[in-house]
């Protein structure tokens, strides 16, 4: 999806090794400004209406787990408002065994809610959760402001970080799939739009326009319906891009790593720390969203390629995994995941939790996992030692100071697929061009030379294993099998 992925994923291009400082300047030359901001009166037409989230209320329902768990899940909201360019004023929890069908919170709670909205002077609430479309009317009914819930939060999030076409195209089909059930009358101003005699007439009627009638908001469904289609469309046939590039690495034999986890677990950093892709760097939640594909070489001159990854989050909305899931499936064509933690969060394993439950939804939860534990320097020690016990084989890094990189690195290659074939071959010294593709593609484990070539012992996938039979030694057949 981002723009650098066009380029071939293991050219020879010198990569500035930057955290992405024009991009985050750009960003942040963009804020909401409060109180600045002019309420629509009329909508006639179907529009992508960024969120006002200037000064909000949070409220969450509280039906399982810990008092930790649901005060961590509101924490989570409150960055995640912040990130949406908000004020949070004040946060609610109720605890219930489920959430209230009519206002999602129970008849008591809705009134200290707009008890708070009035006292904070908040035009907004944001509720830990997906609302359906009656509790959303019905929380505005009575609370007199604005409500947007958790989905249409990381929507909205995800609308302002889009960077490339396809980006934006998933972001875009995943908002008019949330926005079509809900879609509704703003005010008084969507009225019946062709009134009809035949049908008692109605208020838009008069001539020429008399008839069996459209309402605006069926006029609106179907246009949502027909964007829908043509997004679809598209994001198709870029996954059919995607696609081709897949199978021009799995050609040439390149294995492919994959680097997933949490948001805002560190995932760009570690990208930039192991290969300088330069990617943007900050402190917030879906602060990258378009993945970058980069080029490595192993110790030994093998090429592989990293590819960072949309982050994930808890309760993470369908309409995201399903419009991304081209993006995903990225993920699941990896040869290993290497799952970033964050170490300073509260609730790691929380995190570990959720990612893995989006892998499962796109078929990765079989792929190899390599668990890396990040942001050592700002845990604390007590916290280092529990992980340590929680998880034997995870690596701990700093991609900040650089701390582990090196042991990452190692890890990483010793992870990686062997080719299938072993091959004892002597090339020709005219053939330095097989002899290079040798220590790309294949895995050399000794050479030497002799008058006749150069004789390697090589390890490489079937269709370059044929390749060197020609030249293969004289009483030394190639012979099959994995290390």
């Amino acid at each position: 999806m981002r723009d650098q992925e066009t380029h071939t994923p293991y050219s020879d291009d010198d990569l500035d090794a930057t955290t992405g400082e024009y991009e985050l300047s750009e960003r942040q030359a963009l804020r909401r400004v409060p109180g600045l901001s002019t309420e629509l009166t009329d909508i006639t037409e179907v529009e992508y209406r960024q969120l006002r989230l200037e000064r909000v209320v949070l409220v969450g329902v509280w039906t399982e787990g810990t008092q930790r768990d649901a005060d961590n899940s509101l924490t989570e909201l409150a960055a995640l408002a912040e990130t949406a360019g908000s004020q949070v004023l004040e946060g609610l929890i109720q605890r219930r065994s489920r959430p209230d069908p009519a206002t999602y919170v129970g008849r008591g709670k809705v009134d200290d809610l707009s008890a708070a909205v009035l006292s904070t002077g908040a035009d907004t609430v944001i509720c830990d959760g997906e609302l359906s479309p009656s509790q959303l009317r019905n929380l505005e009914q009575r609370t007199k402001v604005k409500v947007v819930d958790r989905t249409a939060l990381i929507l909205d999030i995800f609308a302002q970080h889009a960077k490339s076409k396809e980006g934006k195209a998933q972001v875009e089909l995943a908002q008019l799939e949330y926005l079509l059930p809900r879609l509704r009358g703003w005010g008084e101003t969507l009225s019946r739009q062709t009134g009809g005699s035949g049908r008692g007439g109605g208020a838009g009627g008069g001539v020429g326009l008399r008839g069996p009638g459209e309402t605006k908001l069926e006029t609106d469904r179907r246009r949502i319906r027909h964007r829908i289609a043509r997004l679809r469309r598209e994001i198709k046939a870029m996954r059919t891009v995607r696609q081709t590039k897949r199978a021009r690495r799995s050609r040439n034999a390149v294995p492919a790593v994959a680097i997933a986890g949490y948001t805002n677990a560190g995932k760009s950093s570690l990208l930039n720390r192991l290969t300088g892709a330069g990617v943007l760097v900050e402190n917030a939640l879906f602060a990258t969203l378009d993945p970058t594909t980069r080029r490595a070489t192993t110790s030994d001159g093998r090429v592989y390629t990293l590819s960072d990854t949309v982050g994930f989050v808890r309760h993470l909305p369908h309409q995201i995994v399903e419009a991304f899931r081209s993006t995903l499936e990225e993920v699941a064509e990896a040869d290993l995941v290497v799952h970033v933690v964050d170490g300073t969060h509260p609730d790691p394993e929380e995190q570990v939790r959720a990612v893995r439950e989006v892998l499962s939804e796109v078929g990765a939860d079989r792929l190899p996992e390599l668990l890396v534990v990040n942001k050592t320097d700002a845990a604390d020690e007590e916290t280092l030692l529990r992980l340590k016990r929680l998880w034997p084989d995870a690596v701990f890094v700093s991609a900040h100071n650089g701390r582990g990189i090196d042991g990452l690195r190692e890890v990483i290659e010793q992870r990686l697929p062997r080719p299938a074939v072993e091959v004892r071959a002597v090339l020709p010294y005219d053939r330095g061009d097989l002899v290079a593709r040798l220590h790309r593609q294949g895995e050399v484990l000794s050479t030497s030379h002799l008058p006749e070539g150069t004789l390697l012992h090589v390890r490489v996938g079937e269709a370059l294993a044929a390749e060197l039979m020609p030249f293969v030694a004289a009483g030394d057949p190639a012979v099959a099998g994995s290390r």
